[in-house]
């Protein structure tokens, strides 16, 4: 019996992650669990332990009741299983209302995960909660584009960078939040030719998500790429495998046999 061996062998840290623009791309899933976090670890760049964890895996229709205690139980999971993996943990909604807020929910990250980075939702008007949790030895992942914390206020889900005039203002809190002290900036949801230009602005990696390749990285939600959420598939999302299918077929195997009182047999039988 083979034992798989990782592809990346060391701990994976920000600044490598740093050095990684304009010289490889960088990969990054998300994951929720011990198990499926040991799955990526050592294969990926980072990972993310998404607030998309309130849809995929607790059933909502959007990821705004997602709470502290919630990602921070996940990320502690995720910790457990991932040992050389870039760990990020999304703030949730609501977690970062005021800088102070969000200063004292990111001490709480860091005091209670080994998450290397915290990130949040928001353009320039983020830029003071983003220097201030720099300031205090937090690093910042910063979202822009398309925000699903943002959903319900905005109507729904809506790519962004469609006119010069958004594009720009997509450009300038890129900007913004960089120079806020961001180590870097996850772009959801924007058209290709504004995500390269954003990429190509900026001195930090850009991790792109629905905005074209020429972004520094990707990140997909794992049960998206691997075929476990059907109830729809997004345009950006490509289907690595047939979760759901196989698990299906296992599924059916398993309750023909025991029905025929095939399983256990005399292998799997003390």
């Amino acid at each position: 019996m083979s034992i798989h061996t990782p592809k990346i062998e060391k701990k994976v840290t920000l600044s490598m992650v740093a050095k990684m623009k304009g010289v490889s791309p960088i990969t990054m899933v998300t994951a929720y669990d011990a198990l499926f976090a040991q799955l990526f670890d050592g294969e990926v760049e980072m990972i993310l332990v998404g607030d998309s964890l309130n849809m995929s895996f607790f059933g909502k229709e959007d990821t705004l009741s997602a709470t502290m205690d919630q990602m921070i139980y996940h990320t502690q999971a995720v910790g457990n299983g991932a040992k050389r993996a870039c760990i990020i943990f999304d703030m949730p909604f609501g977690s970062y209302t005021t800088a102070e807020h969000a200063l004292n929910n990111a001490v709480r990250v860091y005091r209670e995960t080994n998450a290397q980075a915290v990130k949040i939702e928001g353009g320039k008007e983020k830029a003071e909660i983003v220097r201030l949790l720099s300031q205090n030895g937090i690093a910042v992942v910063a979202h822009i584009g398309l925000m699903p914390q943002h959903v319900r206020s905005e109507g729904g889900y809506k790519v962004r960078g469609k006119d010069e005039a958004d594009s720009q203002a997509l450009l300038e809190d890129a900007l913004a939040l960089q120079e806020a002290g961001a180590v870097m900036i996850l772009v959801e949801g924007v058209k290709a030719d504004v995500a390269k230009a954003i990429t190509q602005a900026v001195t930090i990696p850009t991790i792109g998500i629905g905005a074209g390749n020429a972004t520094d990285g990707q990140v997909l939600v794992w049960s998206d790429m691997f075929g476990f959420f059907e109830a729809f598939t997004p345009k950006f999302v490509k289907q690595y495998a047939k979760g759901a299918q196989e698990i299906r077929q296992g599924l059916e195997r398993y309750i023909s046999e025991v029905k025929s009182r095939a399983f256990p047999d005399d292998a799997h039988t003390y």
